[in-house]
């Protein structure tokens, strides 16, 4: 079906499609939200809607199963691949391009206009049973999943993506040719300061922190996140400092991790506060002796520049994304060296290795979701016309 570009005189309609919220994936969130609110400084360029795509509770409203995370998968598959096409098709009506925030939905280009869809790419770990299916082998039905997904990205008029590093992949693969290829990073939000505020010790109290000194990490307890790395780390640095604490927000550790924890005697030392809003985890970051990002893989990594521009010292992994993004305003560990990591974060958290205040929050000022929109905006003016 053709589509008619918008009447001279009026701005573009552009959707924004956002993750259900029972994803709870706070980054995709977190990067549909800022982008919406920067669009609206620009009514006379674009009008701009969100779209709030659902997840049906089916599965996990069964008793007895609906607990169980196979039951949240299986609500997650039939939104993504039935609830979120029916939204979509709604959207058509209403809209002239269309902007899906996060690429687990890149298979909704498919059901949209020719030519007018975007799919921003944070990153190819949902499509390396496809790309490369020895390293990370799935069943054939995962890989038809994935395979319907990876045409969306193929087929989108533009394919956004946040840092170099995962562009050079995308192009490695053969994803998208560079014509379609757009490097629009992430930014900081204004609650992100190195200023303290009025809630800071009340968040800290809820925090359990009780004026500990304490390390931290932002971010789930997925396999690339190497928690197991983190608890090691933490448990070697505090054979030197006993008083020091682990604050990790968002993560919920399984059984392995649950048990690395008490092996380790680390049950009393970390504390895991429910989730704050931005303005609760600035105060997280402007306050902690150290924020560690143990990952071995990465799309961007939000919490760097995040801690950065609350002038947290950061130490993270020698991973070429978190290289580019951190810049020279980090400390860099090999992935899974325990002893360089226990090594560093002493030394940074002793006040002798960190780099200045200055250059971590020039670092950060770097990264505006302000600039972020204007890319994104920039690239969609184009395909309305």
């Amino acid at each position: 079906m053709s589509h008619a570009p918008p009447p001279p005189g009026r701005p573009p309609r552009l959707a924004v499609l956002l993750d259900p919220r029972d994803e709870n994936a706070p980054s995709m969130d977190l990067s549909g939200e800022q982008l919406v609110d920067a669009l609206h400084d620009w009514p006379a360029e674009v009008d701009v809607s969100p779209v709030q795509l659902r997840m049906p509770r089916l599965a996990r409203s069964i008793p007895r199963v609906g607990s169980r995370h196979a039951a949240l998968n299986a609500d997650r598959l039939i939104g993504r691949f039935l609830a979120a096409e029916v939204s979509t098709l709604n959207a058509r009506r209403g809209h002239d391009l269309f902007h899906v925030v996060d690429h687990v939905y890149a298979h909704l280009v498919r059901a949209l206009p020719a030519g007018r869809a975007g799919v921003y790419c944070h990153d190819l770990d949902a499509f390396r049973s496809v790309l490369q299916p020895t390293e990370y082998p799935k069943p054939a039905w995962f890989r038809r999943m994935t395979m319907a997904t990876l045409r969306g990205v193929e087929q989108a008029a533009v394919v956004f993506h946040s840092t170099r590093a995962v562009g050079a992949e995308l192009l490695a693969h053969s994803v998208v040719d560079p014509a379609r290829l757009v490097h629009a990073p992430y930014g900081v939000g204004t609650e992100f300061g190195p200023v303290p505020g009025a809630r800071d010790p009340h968040v800290l109290q809820v925090a359990g922190t009780c004026g500990s000194p304490y390390l931290l990490h932002v971010g789930s307890a997925l396999p690339r996140k190497r928690i197991d790395v983190l608890l090691d780390v933490f448990a070697r640095v505090r054979r030197s400092h006993p008083g020091l604490l682990l604050v990790q927000q968002g993560a919920a550790f399984d059984e392995p991790l649950r048990a690395q924890v008490d092996r380790l005697g680390l049950a009393d030392a970390i504390r895991q506060p429910s989730r704050l809003d931005r303005a609760g985890l600035a105060v997280l970051y402007r306050n902690a002796a150290a924020v560690l990002v143990t990952s071995e893989s990465e799309g961007f990594g939000l919490p760097v520049i995040e801690a950065l521009a609350c002038a947290a010292p950061v130490v993270a992994s020698d991973i070429p994304v978190l290289r580019e993004v951190g810049g020279d305003a980090c400390t860099y560990c090999p992935v899974g060296n325990l002893d360089q990591w226990a090594e560093d974060v002493l030394r940074v958290i002793t006040g002798g290795a960190a780099p200045p205040t200055t250059a971590r929050l020039a670092q950060a000022a770097r990264y505006t979701w302000t600039a972020h929109a204007r890319t994104v905006l920039d690239s969609y003016r184009p395909l309305a016309s």
